[in-house]
């Protein structure tokens, strides 16, 4: 992917109950420079990563937790200003509405897609 690019340093915080796919995403961002925080395979311990001393930059976060949605964890990023992106086998429209200008890469996911989504949000978060 992009050495050296946009991720290289940034903590991002993998949030992902499907272990080979939590697997898959942290090799593909440590790949990508970025430190990989988790990855978080439930709610609780998303929430227990968010409070940890690490600065996150940027976060990619699976909808649905074994039947549980993520929302508090992006609530608690958008609170922070943290930049983030979801990971769905739903389709995008039924994320509630103070999510819908967030980035959605939908399942199988595609790396390079999920890449540029992230270096996207990232940017833009940086832009503001």
């Amino acid at each position: 992917m992009t050495e050296g690019g946009i991720l290289s340093g940034r903590h991002v915080l993998v949030v992902e109950d499907e272990f080979m796919l939590a697997e898959d995403l942290s090799q593909e961002l440590a790949e990508a420079g970025a430190v990989v925080i988790g990855p978080a395979q439930s709610l609780e311990r998303a929430i227990a990563l968010l409070a940890t001393p690490d600065i996150l930059d940027a976060a990619v976060l699976d909808v649905n937790l074994q039947g549980v949605p993520v929302y508090p964890v992006a609530d608690a990023l958008l609170a922070r200003h943290v930049p983030f992106i979801f990971t769905t086998g739903y389709d995008a429209s039924v994320l509630p509405a103070r999510f819908q200008s967030m980035g959605c890469c939908s399942k199988p996911i595609d790396m390079r897609r999920l890449m540029e989504c992230l270096q996207t949000a990232i940017a833009t978060a940086r832009a503001v």
